[in-house]
């Protein structure tokens, strides 16, 4: 299975959860170049995993940070935050 197999290859941002848990789920997320993921937040803590592509992440604390495949980022909660995609990214948000 491939995760961009989960979404339509042009639409700019989506996101499909594609596994579920008991205490939690993995969503698959795609952004393509140039979009972003609008400002939002989590009430629980989560993980955001950059499987390929090169992301932005930004929260209302001015933390800035690249994302490229592998890296991630604990993602606090009530915390706004948003992602911008430099390139076309695929992204896994585990909570």
């Amino acid at each position: 299975m491939e995760l961009n197999k989960l979404h339509q290859a042009d639409k700019a941002v989506s996101a499909k959860s594609f596994f579920k848990m008991e205490e939690g789920n993995a969503t698959a997320i795609q952004i393509l170049k140039g979009e972003f993921l609008k400002e939002h937040l989590t009430k629980i803590p989560a993980l955001l995993l950059c499987v390929s592509g090169k992301v932005i992440f930004e929260n209302e604390q001015s933390h800035k940070e690249t994302l490229q495949s592998g890296n991630y980022i604990l993602i606090a909660p009530m915390v706004k935050h948003w992602v911008q995609a430099e390139e076309d990214s695929q992204l896994v948000l585990l909570k």
